[in-house]
């Protein structure tokens, strides 16, 4: 059993209340449990008790164990000294504040109902790693509930990628458009090499690029070179990548951009296929940056998703075109830049952007209007979202799936299933009606 359960069960007050007393014999009454207390200190904050013939209003800590207490040094700690009860699985020994007094204890072993045990023993030890801890329980959940904590955490991945984009915004000064070429770039590494992007756009001075954006050559060469993937003009594989690297290394020594360029060990190749090379995303980027004038704006003001993809689908250049790598020609066409990439973009690069935005305004209809961007895109497919949509899940929309992949990371996969309302509705279900 890990603590955060009998935190669960305070909480909720998910136990048998009768004859409640503490191991020092006080009858025990909870008027309130209080509230969780997310910084230093006790677990609750606020709770109203009545012990014996006298009500407090005070904290509670939670343990496994009453002698966590000391192994915890609580005895020395003065925080601790407004705990009025300390709630425990096990009373093992007593426990005293910093002055000595001893701090009442409560022991919810011998409350506990079989079934609420069972049940939470089963959530945390079910053992496909395919499948949600809760799937064999998960008929007995309501559909409004799944659907409610999928629009929840759905809500929770935008803000936290919005919160990103802010973060980023103030480390840019506040420049918008700026923010919007540094997200975009980390966009554009679909995973595998987000973080290389993200260095690149860090280290090639966005003025340079927009400077020399008319001349898609140039772009490339700023892009390439600065991405360490060219090689010097005299070893390079054909005209164009000697082309391209005389380009950079006339602009690198102009711009003094040689100590900030990236190693091309850099790069994630591996278990990606030559559609996914960077090399090709590369490409790619650099025909929206020859396109666009400006990024900023045009990602936060077009109305419609046909719009976005007209932005991001960009023909490359007639190298790339026939080209996975520098220098060595591809057996066919090299396929452009997908819609459902362009959709992953608009997801997780536009959607948070927008929301970062309008958040600034304090401009709450902004934030909808950007958040049902999603429910106009297709549905993801993936091997995280199969397992949700085998267990009936709805996933009709792209809302529905960053909703699921939220809901994955977020809870299902670290077994947070007692902060899920689908987890917290299998033990609801599981606890006596009298208490």
């Amino acid at each position: 059993m890990q603590e955060d359960f009998l935190h669960y069960v305070w909480q909720h007050q998910y136990f048998d209340k009768t004859q409640l007393r503490t191991e020092q014999g006080d009858d025990v009454v909870v008027l309130r449990p209080g509230f969780r207390n997310a910084d230093a200190g006790p677990d609750f904050l606020n709770a109203r008790l009545v012990l014996g013939d006298v009500e407090w209003n005070g904290a509670v800590e939670i343990h496994l164990f009453a002698s966590d207490w000391h192994r915890h040094q609580h005895q020395t700690d003065k925080k601790y000294d407004q705990v009025v009860l300390h709630v425990v699985l096990t009373a093992d020994q007593p426990v005293h504040r910093t002055d000595g007094t001893e701090v009442p204890v409560l022991a919810l072993a011998p409350r506990l109902a079989p079934t609420l045990l069972a049940a939470y023993e089963a959530l945390l030890t079910a053992p496909a790693p395919d499948l949600l801890p809760c799937a064999a329980a998960l008929p007995t959940v309501p559909e409004l509930t799944r659907l409610m904590m999928v629009e929840r955490v759905l809500l929770e991945r935008v803000a936290d990628k919005a919160e990103q984009v802010q973060d980023l915004h103030a480390q840019t000064g506040h420049d918008w458009e700026m923010t919007a070429w540094l997200v975009l770039a980390a966009g554009f590494g679909f995973k595998k090499n987000t973080e290389a992007l993200t260095q690149l756009a860090q280290a090639l001075p966005l003025p340079v690029l927009r400077r020399h954006r008319h001349g898609l050559r140039q772009t490339e060469a700023l892009l390439f070179g600065q991405a360490g993937l060219l090689p010097p003009a005299a070893e390079a594989p054909d005209a164009y990548c000697a082309e391209l690297r005389r380009e950079y290394d006339f602009l690198a020594h102009k711009y003094q951009l040689m100590d900030s360029a990236l190693p091309a060990h850099t790069w994630n190749f591996l278990r990606l296929r030559p559609a996914n090379f960077p090399t090709v995303r590369l490409a790619q980027l650099a025909a929206v940056l020859h396109a666009q004038s400006r990024l900023f704006q045009p990602l936060l003001d077009a109305p419609t998703v046909a719009t976005l993809e007209k932005l991001l689908l960009v023909p490359v250049s007639e190298y790339w075109r026939r080209h996975y790598r520098p220098g060595v020609p591809a057996a066919g066409a090299v396929p452009a830049l997908g819609r459902s990439s362009a959709h992953l973009l608009i997801s997780n690069v536009v959607v948070p952007l927008r929301v970062a935005h309008a958040r600034s305004l304090d401009n709450q209809a902004a934030v909808e209007a950007a958040v049902d961007l999603l429910a106009q895109l297709p549905r993801e497919q993936n091997s995280v979202l199969a397992p949700y949509e085998a267990l009936q899940f709805r996933h009709r929309t792209a809302a529905d799936s960053q909703g699921l992949l939220a809901l994955h990371r977020g809870y299902c996969q670290p077994r947070r299933c007692l902060h899920c309302a689908i987890g917290s509705r299998i033990l609801q279900r599981n606890v006596p009606t009298a208490r």
